[in-house]
Protein backbone atom coordinates (compact mmCIF):
# COMPACT_ATOMS: atom_id res chain seq x y z
CA UNK A 1 0.00 0.00 0.00
CA UNK A 2 1.32 3.44 -0.87
CA UNK A 3 0.33 6.43 1.21
CA UNK A 4 0.87 9.98 0.08
CA UNK A 5 0.41 12.85 2.48
CA UNK A 6 0.46 16.40 1.20
CA UNK A 7 2.29 18.63 3.66
CA UNK A 8 0.35 21.08 5.77
CA UNK A 9 1.37 23.98 3.57
CA UNK A 10 0.38 22.33 0.31
CA UNK A 11 -2.72 20.70 1.77
CA UNK A 12 -4.42 24.06 1.67
CA UNK A 13 -6.50 23.68 -1.44
CA UNK A 14 -6.35 27.35 -2.27
CA UNK A 15 -2.95 28.99 -2.62
CA UNK A 16 -2.27 32.69 -2.36
CA UNK A 17 -0.29 33.58 -5.48
CA UNK A 18 0.39 37.19 -4.67
CA UNK A 19 0.02 39.31 -1.58
CA UNK A 20 1.56 42.25 0.20
CA UNK A 21 5.10 42.30 1.43
CA UNK A 22 7.85 44.70 2.23
CA UNK A 23 6.19 46.39 5.21
CA UNK A 24 8.07 46.74 8.46
CA UNK A 25 7.35 47.46 12.10
CA UNK A 26 3.73 46.93 13.05
CA UNK A 27 2.54 46.24 9.53
CA UNK A 28 2.38 42.80 7.92
CA UNK A 29 2.13 40.94 11.22
CA UNK A 30 1.32 37.22 11.17
CA UNK A 31 -0.16 34.73 13.61
CA UNK A 32 0.58 31.11 12.69
CA UNK A 33 -0.49 28.01 14.56
CA UNK A 34 -1.57 24.40 14.08
CA UNK A 35 -5.19 23.95 15.11
CA UNK A 36 -8.34 22.35 13.67
CA UNK A 37 -6.08 19.63 12.18
CA UNK A 38 -4.55 22.21 9.86
CA UNK A 39 -2.26 25.23 9.63
CA UNK A 40 -3.75 28.54 10.76
CA UNK A 41 -2.34 31.73 9.26
CA UNK A 42 -3.69 35.23 9.92
CA UNK A 43 -1.77 38.07 8.29
CA UNK A 44 -2.64 41.67 9.10
CA UNK A 45 -1.43 44.17 6.49
CA UNK A 46 -2.54 47.31 8.34
CA UNK A 47 -0.58 48.70 11.26
CA UNK A 48 -1.81 46.92 14.38
CA UNK A 49 -0.91 46.47 18.01
CA UNK A 50 0.52 43.12 19.12
CA UNK A 51 -2.62 42.56 21.20
CA UNK A 52 -4.66 42.18 18.01
CA UNK A 53 -2.69 39.09 17.01
CA UNK A 54 -2.97 37.79 20.55
CA UNK A 55 -6.73 38.17 20.25
CA UNK A 56 -6.69 36.07 17.07
CA UNK A 57 -4.77 33.34 18.89
CA UNK A 58 -7.21 33.34 21.80
CA UNK A 59 -10.21 33.07 19.48
CA UNK A 60 -8.69 30.20 17.51
CA UNK A 61 -7.82 28.23 20.63
CA UNK A 62 -11.25 28.88 22.13
CA UNK A 63 -13.04 27.47 19.09
CA UNK A 64 -10.63 24.56 18.72
CA UNK A 65 -11.52 23.56 22.29
CA UNK A 66 -15.27 23.96 21.65
CA UNK A 67 -15.73 22.27 18.28
CA UNK A 68 -13.16 19.46 18.19
CA UNK A 69 -14.60 16.01 17.54
CA UNK A 70 -11.58 14.29 19.11
CA UNK A 71 -10.96 16.37 22.26
CA UNK A 72 -12.89 14.63 25.04
CA UNK A 73 -13.96 17.81 26.84
CA UNK A 74 -15.13 19.75 23.77
CA UNK A 75 -18.80 20.62 23.50
CA UNK A 76 -19.15 18.46 20.37
CA UNK A 77 -17.56 15.48 22.11
CA UNK A 78 -19.79 15.90 25.14
CA UNK A 79 -22.85 15.73 22.87
CA UNK A 80 -21.45 12.68 21.07
CA UNK A 81 -20.62 10.87 24.30
CA UNK A 82 -23.86 11.63 26.13
CA UNK A 83 -25.64 8.46 24.99
CA UNK A 84 -28.69 10.40 23.85
CA UNK A 85 -28.98 12.60 26.92
CA UNK A 86 -29.42 16.36 26.47
CA UNK A 87 -26.21 18.41 26.79
CA UNK A 88 -26.05 22.09 27.63
CA UNK A 89 -23.73 23.97 25.27
CA UNK A 90 -22.83 27.50 24.26
CA UNK A 91 -24.94 29.64 21.95
CA UNK A 92 -22.15 29.47 19.36
CA UNK A 93 -22.19 25.68 19.29
CA UNK A 94 -25.97 25.78 18.86
CA UNK A 95 -25.55 28.19 15.95
CA UNK A 96 -22.92 25.99 14.31
CA UNK A 97 -25.07 22.86 14.62
CA UNK A 98 -28.09 24.72 13.25
CA UNK A 99 -26.04 25.73 10.22
CA UNK A 100 -25.05 22.09 9.74
CA UNK A 101 -28.70 21.06 9.88
CA UNK A 102 -29.58 23.77 7.35
CA UNK A 103 -27.15 22.40 4.74
CA UNK A 104 -28.16 18.84 5.54
CA UNK A 105 -31.74 19.78 4.73
CA UNK A 106 -30.74 21.79 1.65
CA UNK A 107 -28.99 18.76 0.18
CA UNK A 108 -31.65 16.23 1.28
CA UNK A 109 -29.02 14.46 3.34
CA UNK A 110 -26.26 14.27 0.72
CA UNK A 111 -24.43 16.39 3.28
CA UNK A 112 -25.13 15.26 6.85
CA UNK A 113 -23.68 16.76 10.01
CA UNK A 114 -24.16 13.44 11.87
CA UNK A 115 -21.51 11.75 9.73
CA UNK A 116 -19.28 11.50 12.83
CA UNK A 117 -20.06 7.80 13.28
CA UNK A 118 -18.48 7.24 9.85
CA UNK A 119 -15.63 9.76 9.91
CA UNK A 120 -14.41 8.38 13.25
CA UNK A 121 -13.63 5.08 11.48
CA UNK A 122 -11.36 6.64 8.86
CA UNK A 123 -7.91 7.91 9.83
CA UNK A 124 -6.30 9.63 6.86
CA UNK A 125 -3.45 10.96 9.02
CA UNK A 126 -2.25 7.56 10.25
CA UNK A 127 1.21 6.35 9.33
CA UNK A 128 -0.38 3.42 7.51
CA UNK A 129 -4.05 4.29 6.87
CA UNK A 130 -6.38 1.49 5.90
CA UNK A 131 -9.96 0.85 4.85
CA UNK A 132 -12.22 0.27 7.88
CA UNK A 133 -14.06 -3.00 8.38
CA UNK A 134 -17.07 -3.22 6.04
CA UNK A 135 -19.42 -4.30 8.85
CA UNK A 136 -18.32 -1.37 11.00
CA UNK A 137 -18.98 1.02 8.11
CA UNK A 138 -22.44 -0.44 7.50
CA UNK A 139 -23.30 -0.07 11.17
CA UNK A 140 -22.01 3.53 11.23
CA UNK A 141 -24.14 4.45 8.20
CA UNK A 142 -27.26 3.30 10.07
CA UNK A 143 -26.63 6.02 12.67
CA UNK A 144 -26.33 8.92 10.20
CA UNK A 145 -29.48 11.03 10.15
CA UNK A 146 -29.47 14.76 10.87
CA UNK A 147 -33.18 14.52 11.76
CA UNK A 148 -32.11 12.84 15.00
CA UNK A 149 -30.67 16.13 16.31
CA UNK A 150 -32.97 17.82 18.82
CA UNK A 151 -32.20 21.38 19.91
CA UNK A 152 -34.17 22.88 22.76
CA UNK A 153 -33.13 26.21 24.23
CA UNK A 154 -29.41 25.79 24.95
CA UNK A 155 -29.33 21.99 24.94
CA UNK A 156 -28.57 19.49 22.18
CA UNK A 157 -29.71 15.89 22.21
CA UNK A 158 -29.05 13.09 19.74
CA UNK A 159 -32.17 10.90 19.59
CA UNK A 160 -30.01 8.02 18.35
CA UNK A 161 -27.55 7.40 21.22
CA UNK A 162 -25.00 6.02 18.75
CA UNK A 163 -25.12 9.01 16.42
CA UNK A 164 -22.17 11.39 16.35
CA UNK A 165 -21.79 14.95 15.15
CA UNK A 166 -18.90 16.01 12.93
CA UNK A 167 -18.83 19.77 12.31
CA UNK A 168 -15.61 19.65 10.28
CA UNK A 169 -17.32 20.85 7.09
CA UNK A 170 -18.63 24.04 8.71
CA UNK A 171 -16.43 24.83 11.72
CA UNK A 172 -13.42 26.37 9.97
CA UNK A 173 -15.71 28.61 7.96
CA UNK A 174 -17.53 29.71 11.11
CA UNK A 175 -14.24 30.43 12.88
CA UNK A 176 -12.85 32.39 9.91
CA UNK A 177 -15.99 34.55 9.92
CA UNK A 178 -15.59 35.24 13.64
CA UNK A 179 -11.93 36.19 13.13
CA UNK A 180 -12.99 38.65 10.45
CA UNK A 181 -15.63 40.13 12.78
CA UNK A 182 -13.02 40.53 15.50
CA UNK A 183 -10.49 42.18 13.19
CA UNK A 184 -13.11 44.58 11.88
CA UNK A 185 -13.95 45.55 15.46
CA UNK A 186 -10.25 46.23 16.00
CA UNK A 187 -10.21 48.62 13.03
CA UNK A 188 -8.42 46.29 10.60
CA UNK A 189 -9.37 46.80 6.94
CA UNK A 190 -6.73 44.71 5.15
CA UNK A 191 -5.90 41.17 6.23
CA UNK A 192 -5.76 37.59 4.98
CA UNK A 193 -7.28 34.83 7.11
CA UNK A 194 -6.30 31.30 6.05
CA UNK A 195 -7.50 28.30 8.03
CA UNK A 196 -6.03 25.46 6.03
CA UNK A 197 -7.42 26.75 2.75
CA UNK A 198 -10.53 28.42 4.17
CA UNK A 199 -9.51 31.88 3.07
CA UNK A 200 -11.02 35.29 3.76
CA UNK A 201 -9.51 38.28 1.96
CA UNK A 202 -10.40 41.30 4.06
CA UNK A 203 -10.52 44.30 1.79
CA UNK A 204 -8.11 44.52 -1.11
CA UNK A 205 -4.33 44.68 -1.22
CA UNK A 206 -2.94 47.91 0.20
CA UNK A 207 -2.47 49.34 -3.30
CA UNK A 208 -6.18 48.87 -3.96
CA UNK A 209 -5.83 45.94 -6.35
CA UNK A 210 -7.50 42.56 -5.97
CA UNK A 211 -5.79 39.52 -4.55
CA UNK A 212 -4.88 36.84 -7.06
CA UNK A 213 -5.81 33.47 -5.54
CA UNK A 214 -4.70 30.20 -7.09
CA UNK A 215 -6.74 27.00 -7.11
CA UNK A 216 -4.44 24.00 -6.88
CA UNK A 217 -4.09 21.59 -9.74
CA UNK A 218 -5.43 18.28 -8.38
CA UNK A 219 -2.74 15.91 -7.07
CA UNK A 220 0.08 18.31 -7.96
CA UNK A 221 2.55 17.88 -5.10
CA UNK A 222 4.22 21.22 -5.75
CA UNK A 223 0.97 23.10 -5.30
CA UNK A 224 0.91 24.34 -8.89
CA UNK A 225 -2.33 26.22 -9.61
CA UNK A 226 -4.62 25.00 -12.36
CA UNK A 227 -6.30 28.41 -12.51
CA UNK A 228 -6.62 31.54 -10.40
CA UNK A 229 -9.26 34.10 -9.53
CA UNK A 230 -9.21 37.76 -8.52
CA UNK A 231 -11.12 38.90 -5.47
CA UNK A 232 -11.31 41.23 -2.51
CA UNK A 233 -13.65 41.28 0.49
CA UNK A 234 -14.62 37.68 -0.19
CA UNK A 235 -14.11 34.18 1.17
CA UNK A 236 -12.88 31.32 -0.98
CA UNK A 237 -12.93 27.66 0.05
CA UNK A 238 -12.06 24.49 -1.85
CA UNK A 239 -13.03 20.89 -1.11
CA UNK A 240 -10.94 18.44 -3.10
CA UNK A 241 -10.11 14.74 -3.19
CA UNK A 242 -6.36 15.48 -3.21
CA UNK A 243 -6.25 17.25 0.17
CA UNK A 244 -6.22 14.10 2.35
CA UNK A 245 -6.11 10.66 0.83
CA UNK A 246 -4.30 7.35 0.63
CA UNK A 247 -3.96 4.80 -2.12
CA UNK A 248 -4.54 1.07 -1.75
CA UNK A 249 -4.53 -1.56 -4.49
CA UNK A 250 -4.44 1.16 -7.12
CA UNK A 251 -7.51 2.97 -5.78
CA UNK A 252 -7.57 6.37 -4.09
CA UNK A 253 -9.51 6.77 -0.85
CA UNK A 254 -10.09 10.44 0.00
CA UNK A 255 -11.54 12.26 3.01
CA UNK A 256 -14.85 13.48 1.53
CA UNK A 257 -17.06 10.69 2.84
CA UNK A 258 -20.50 9.87 1.47
CA UNK A 259 -23.07 9.64 4.32
CA UNK A 260 -25.11 7.15 2.27
CA UNK A 261 -22.30 4.60 1.80
CA UNK A 262 -19.73 5.35 4.49
CA UNK A 263 -16.98 5.34 1.85
CA UNK A 264 -15.29 8.20 -0.02
CA UNK A 265 -17.70 9.90 -2.40
CA UNK A 266 -17.38 8.61 -5.95
CA UNK A 267 -18.25 10.93 -8.83
CA UNK A 268 -16.49 12.77 -11.64
CA UNK A 269 -15.24 15.65 -9.48
CA UNK A 270 -11.75 16.46 -8.29
CA UNK A 271 -12.64 19.66 -6.45
CA UNK A 272 -15.23 22.34 -5.82
CA UNK A 273 -14.28 25.93 -5.00
CA UNK A 274 -16.85 28.37 -3.66
CA UNK A 275 -16.49 32.17 -3.53
CA UNK A 276 -18.93 34.24 -1.48
CA UNK A 277 -19.10 36.67 1.44
CA UNK A 278 -19.33 34.15 4.30
CA UNK A 279 -16.60 31.60 4.87
CA UNK A 280 -19.07 29.29 6.62
CA UNK A 281 -21.30 29.38 3.54
CA UNK A 282 -18.34 28.71 1.27
CA UNK A 283 -17.12 25.91 3.53
CA UNK A 284 -20.48 24.14 3.70
CA UNK A 285 -21.33 24.60 0.02
CA UNK A 286 -17.96 23.32 -1.20
CA UNK A 287 -18.55 20.01 0.57
CA UNK A 288 -22.27 19.91 -0.21
CA UNK A 289 -21.73 20.51 -3.93
CA UNK A 290 -18.97 17.91 -4.07
CA UNK A 291 -21.29 15.33 -2.53
CA UNK A 292 -24.13 16.31 -4.88
CA UNK A 293 -21.87 15.84 -7.92
CA UNK A 294 -21.17 18.16 -10.83
CA UNK A 295 -24.63 18.56 -12.36
CA UNK A 296 -26.69 18.85 -9.17
CA UNK A 297 -23.99 20.90 -7.45
CA UNK A 298 -23.66 23.39 -10.29
CA UNK A 299 -27.44 23.64 -10.57
CA UNK A 300 -27.62 24.52 -6.87
CA UNK A 301 -24.98 27.23 -7.18
CA UNK A 302 -26.65 28.75 -10.23
CA UNK A 303 -29.81 29.26 -8.15
CA UNK A 304 -28.03 31.13 -5.35
CA UNK A 305 -27.34 34.85 -5.19
CA UNK A 306 -23.83 36.17 -4.61
CA UNK A 307 -22.22 32.73 -4.79
CA UNK A 308 -19.68 31.76 -7.46
CA UNK A 309 -18.09 28.37 -8.03
CA UNK A 310 -15.28 26.65 -9.87
CA UNK A 311 -15.73 22.89 -10.41
CA UNK A 312 -12.79 20.78 -11.60
CA UNK A 313 -13.82 17.45 -13.06
CA UNK A 314 -11.62 14.34 -13.14
CA UNK A 315 -10.52 15.14 -16.70
CA UNK A 316 -8.91 18.33 -15.26
CA UNK A 317 -11.47 20.50 -17.03
CA UNK A 318 -12.45 23.76 -15.32
CA UNK A 319 -16.14 24.69 -15.07
CA UNK A 320 -17.37 28.08 -13.86
CA UNK A 321 -20.81 28.88 -12.45
CA UNK A 322 -23.21 30.79 -14.66
CA UNK A 323 -22.55 34.32 -13.42
CA UNK A 324 -18.94 33.90 -12.35
CA UNK A 325 -17.45 37.31 -11.56
CA UNK A 326 -13.84 36.62 -10.60
CA UNK A 327 -11.98 35.58 -13.72
CA UNK A 328 -8.65 37.24 -14.42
Amino acid sequence: MRYRRITALLAASVLILSGCSGFSGKRNQTYTDTLFDTVVNVRIYDAADDSVLKGCEELCKKYDAMFSRTAEDSEISRINNAGGAPVEVSEETITLIEKGIYYSEMSNGAFDITIGSISSLWDFKAESPSIPDAAAIADAVSHVNYKNIMIQDNTVRLLDPYAKLDVGAVAKGYIADRLRDYLEEEGIDHAMIDLGGNIIAMGSKLDGSDYNIGIQKPFDENGTPITSVKLSDKSIVTSGVYQRYFEQDGKIYHHILDPATGYPCENNLYSVTIITDSSLTADALSTTCFLLGYEKGMNLINQLNNVDAVFITNDNQIHYSKNFQHKQ
